[in-house]
């Protein structure tokens, strides 16, 4: 059996981003007072109150074709800074965050993007990275340079916005230092879950337009795994493994990058204090396990206080089957060890159901925040697979499969003064501000979808399978807050945001086959307001020149 060793000191993983002299005030906490952040805490309102740092944070990234083998086997990648996942992100809060992307990838169709999911990039659309919707993509050897404040702090992730790129091998980890609702003595960092397909995703988009969605073959933690069953003499790859010491309490800080697996996260005989769910803060709850969607983030707590039952433990993402299925589910396992050197462990899971829920009811936000009962808007959004002629099956939702042009985004339009969406653009218009929209997202389909919302957080105020009834709207005093959340199968999800954040916003499935295939809708919010957020438009339309002056061939899927 073959281990990796992936365990990076915090302290040299920062050393990856150059930090401008500061010229404000650096904030940090101690392991006995973690809700302390300088003058700020846990309770400071973060959506109004940002730290002045004075400190930029500035990386830049190459995408490149590669060949890794996360799994022992090998398969076409495309990697960031020559890696999967990508480099981890590192910033405080308050930190203005600069990126620089270069493409040079070499296949046929490959334009880019970088999304920063979960950021809210306030009054800041265009540095949201969608293609068709905030830029057009990146055509190869371009550079874009990408530019955000880190209002808030947690864990997140990024991801290429471009068709299947995100599951190509174009993602990684994004750590904003911050308070935390728990004190803890480690942060061991990014555990990034993700499921891995041998043949490369956009090989595969054919036959999910005409057969459906295929079987993923493996999953990876922190981007390797073993391939095949335990005992197989044909098993290759290696498993991640990371050192607890007695006594001490770590942070994890949990990814789902999966393109089309919700997982169940646990560490034999070890509970969990969740502390964060994607980047909002909450009260602290305990527990043996946690469902995980696609998209979604969890900050945890672990005790180390095992050493006496075993040295060596498992560490797994279990694959749910009543979402989608692969070969090995019960092997997607990491190992955490006690003693010098990692082992095979022999210990035994928790009694865990399979199914693709959420953790909503658990999930109780610190900053508290109410909901206004008299929405301004009141949409519903009803998701179904239409036929699209010649065998093809597409998403929709209110029967319309969303396609958009690459090179003509939403956020151009508005800058040229234009409002004629063409018919597939999934455009809906909020134009007051500081107004409430109530959005339910609904199917009668037997698939759960993890819907994720741009440029905001929003509130979960119902979400059960059946048909949706006004009075299954829970409190609306400080409910559940984040920014994905699952459409149960056969179910609703009501959500709602606040009109506070002028810009094209996308809303869409995170399942990557779904969001290709046209499940998703945008926010045009506060038109006559975008325009003045568009601060560098000259950059827009170079990279809009570039891409216009190198595509030869049509748009291949939904343009995002």
């Amino acid at each position: 059996m073959k281990y990796l060793h992936l365990l990076l000191p915090l302290s040299a993983a920062i050393k990856l981003g150059s930090t401008a002299p500061n010229k404000g005030t650096p904030c940090s906490n101690k392991a006995n007072n973690r809700a302390d952040w300088c003058r700020y805490n846990i309770h400071t309102d973060y959506y109004t109150v940002v730290p002045d740092t004075g400190v930029t944070r500035e990386y830049w990234w190459v995408l490149e074709d590669g060949i890794l083998s996360p799994d022992g086997v090998p398969r076409y990648t495309q990697t960031i800074n020559g890696s999967y996942p990508g480099p981890t992100l590192f910033a405080d809060w308050g930190d203005n965050v600069i990126v620089h992307v270069t493409n040079k990838l070499t296949q046929s169709n490959n334009g880019t993007s970088v999304h920063f999911h979960g950021i809210r990039q306030q009054n800041n659309s265009p540095n949201d990275g969608v293609p068709s919707i905030t830029q057009c993509p990146v055509a190869p050897n371009d550079t874009i340079t990408y530019k955000w404040r880190a209002t808030q702090y947690g864990t997140t992730w990024y991801h290429s916005h471009f068709g299947l790129q995100a599951w190509e091998g174009l993602a990684g980890g994004i750590i904003i230092n911050g308070p935390a609702s728990s004190n803890y003595d480690e942060d061991k960092g990014v555990i990034f879950l993700s499921d891995w397909t041998h043949p490369t995703p956009d090989s595969l988009f054919d036959y999910i337009e005409t057969v459906g969605p295929p079987t993923v073959n493996n999953s990876l933690i922190n981007g390797t795994n073993v391939w095949s069953e335990d005992g197989s003499t044909n098993q290759v790859g290696s498993r991640f493994t990371t050192k607890f010491e007695s006594g001490t309490s770590y942070r994890l800080r949990l990814i789902n990058g999966a393109i089309d697996t919700h997982f169940k996260f646990s560490i034999d005989n070890h509970d969990m204090t969740v502390i964060a769910s994607d980047l909002v803060p909450i009260n602290p709850y305990t527990t043996e396990y946690i469902d995980i969607g696609i998209g979604q983030r969890y900050d945890v707590i672990v005790n180390a206080d095992q050493s006496d039952v075993a040295e060596n433990f498992w560490m797994r993402a279990i694959p749910q089957s009543a979402c989608a299925t692969e070969p090995y589910p019960g092997n997607i396992r990491g190992i955490i060890y006690y003693g010098d050197s990692p082992d095979t462990p022999t210990t035994t899971n928790f009694s865990i159901p399979d199914s693709c829920g959420d953790e909503t009811e658990n999930l109780s936000p610190i900053v508290e925040k109410n909901v206004s009962a008299h929405p301004k808007w009141s949409e519903s959004e009803n998701v179904t697979i239409i036929d699209s002629g010649n065998g093809i099956f597409k998403w929709a939702v209110n029967n319309v499969s969303m396609a958009v042009d690459w090179k003509d985004p939403s956020l151009m339009q508005v800058y040229k003064k234009e409002s004629n969406w063409s018919t597939t653009a999934g455009v809906i218009e909020l134009d007051e501000a500081n107004d409430w929209a109530y959005i339910l997202v609904d199917s009668t389909l037997p698939i759960p979808h993890p819907i994720h919302l741009h440029g905001h957080d929003f509130f979960v105020l119902a979400q059960g399978t059946g048909v949706y009834n006004s009075s299954d709207i829970g409190s609306l005093s400080n409910p559940p807050r984040r920014d994905t959340a699952m459409l149960p199968s056969d179910g609703y999800l009501l959500l709602a945001f606040q009109t506070d954040n002028p810009g094209a916003w996308l809303m869409h499935c995170h399942i990557g086959w779904h969001t290709s295939e046209g499940l998703a809708i945008q926010f045009i919010e506060r038109y006559s307001e975008i325009r003045g957020t568009i601060k560098d438009y000259s950059s827009m339309k170079s990279t809009c020149d570039n891409w216009d002056a190198w595509q030869t061939f049509p748009d291949i899927d939904s343009g995002f």
